[in-house]
């Protein structure tokens, strides 16, 4: 059964407002000495206050009770939740390649589901990301989550998500994305079992890349990131709030519903973005362009162009460059690259690289087409083609990633797949 249709507000970064109840936003000022309809202002911050005014992340909420009656915290356990490069372990510099998991038949919400894959960076120290794969069969109903270490990037491969903000509800399916702010409070309901990949940034907050000498158009558009509008939560009954702090698990119990946020105003925002709507670059001549090109957010490093991550993707385009080997070239990269399949087909390697797989090409790994792809593309008449079908995408960093117990042992890395270039023979001839 298909979500009701939902409204959305549009725009990456802008000043946004939107009251579920007429009245219920303020006038003029953001803190009035009494709200509207008896409601709490508070206040989110994504940036510290003095930060820049194009970088200032913040937004205000007016609530039935402030989210400060949250009570007390108690560890909570996961096995399989990791954070930061300490919580790697031992891998060799190969390239790694992992089938898709399957979906356990144990019930699995979102947050018992995630299932940590690489780490890189310190949580703490507000650098580097995670790649987590979220596993679920079970929607959350009176528990909710908040990431205090970082903003979660969602890219859902299997199912459609309903994901339920403070700020108002996402319907999210395959081939769209959820972007949420660090220290929002949310929860994540399925219709069957259903597979995501998860971004953890704990570095600066994605925004949208530069475009240079592309130009005012290209890439994403601002305007096609939707936010929702305001929406709040009835029904009585305890909540389980799980926490997310440094690195590590807590849970509390409160009376109220977090989503009990009647108006808003601000840019700290979650997002959804439909990857249809990416204006794709390349090349009309001759050559492979750097896969730059298909950056849909990034998080910038202290390094201007060592990005902390991109996100990158790999939608449907046309193929058009003469004389030219058209799949990606064989390449080292400072950048450490993890990819995942959401659907379809990558050029790159036709044959092993599944749907709901993963893939991990580390710091300066070399890596490129498999026999196949070369032999297809190199003998290939360079007419137009059109890639269909297909979308694949990279979370990449400039910190080396660490692969977890989990994706090491947990029986879906191939073992194979370091020899995957074998069959690509020396064709070198003196005349």
């Amino acid at each position: 059964m298909s979500p009701p249709e939902r409204h959305y507000l549009s725009g990456f970064g802008n000043q946004m407002q939107s009251e579920a109840v007429a009245g219920a936003l303020p006038v003029g000022r953001n803190s009035p000495q009494q709200v509207a309809h008896g409601l709490y202002a508070e206040l989110l911050s994504g940036s510290a206050f003095t930060a820049p005014r194009h970088d200032n992340r913040r937004s205000w909420l007016y609530r039935r009770q402030p989210s400060a009656l949250s009570g007390r915290s108690e560890p909570l356990a996961h096995a399989t939740l990791k954070t930061g490069a300490k919580d790697g372990v031992t891998a060799p510099p190969d390239p790694m390649r992992w089938h898709p998991i399957a979906i356990p038949e144990a019930p699995l919400d979102f947050v018992d589901g995630l299932h940590t894959v690489v780490v890189n960076g310190d949580a703490d120290a507000q650098t580097g990301v995670a790649a987590h794969l979220a596993l679920m069969n079970r929607s959350m109903q009176r528990r909710a989550f908040v990431n205090a270490d970082g903003e979660m990037l969602i890219v859902p491969q299997q199912g459609r998500l309903t994901i339920t903000t403070e700020l108002g509800v996402l319907d999210v399916a395959p081939g769209q994305i959820a972007l949420l702010p660090r220290g929002m409070v949310f929860k994540v309901g399925v219709d069957g079992p259903s597979r995501a990949y998860v971004c953890e940034n704990y570095g600066a907050a994605f925004r949208m890349p530069e475009l240079g000498p592309i130009g005012s158009n290209g890439l994403a558009n601002a305007r096609d990131f939707q936010a929702p509008v305001a929406a709040f939560e009835d029904g009585d009954g305890d909540y389980e709030i799980v926490r997310k702090f440094g690195g590590r698990l807590w849970r509390g119990v409160q009376r109220q519903s977090p989503f009990n946020v009647v108006a808003w105003h601000g840019n700290l925002v979650p997002l959804r973005y439909d990857t249809a709507h990416f204006m794709t670059i390349g090349s009309i001549s001759f050559d492979h362009p750097d896969p730059s090109i298909f950056t849909v957010l990034t998080s910038p490093s202290d390094t201007p162009g060592w990005a902390n991550c991109d996100f990158v993707i790999f939608p449907p385009r046309w193929m058009v460059a003469e004389d030219t080997f058209r799949p990606p070239w064989y390449h080292r990269n400072v950048m450490a690259e993890f990819m995942g399949l959401v659907h379809g087909q990558y050029d790159a390697k036709p044959e092993g690289f599944k749907p709901g797989g993963m893939s991990l090409h580390n710091t300066m790994v070399p890596h490129g087409p498999d026999a196949e792809a070369f032999n297809k593309a190199t003998n290939a008449a360079l007419a137009p083609h059109k890639l269909e079908d297909t979308l694949a995408f990279m979370f990449e960093s400039r910190w080396r990633f660490h692969p977890t117990e989990f994706a090491l042992r947990g029986g879906a890395l191939d073992p194979g797949y370091a020899d995957f270039w074998a069959g690509l023979a020396d064709h070198f001839k003196t005349s």
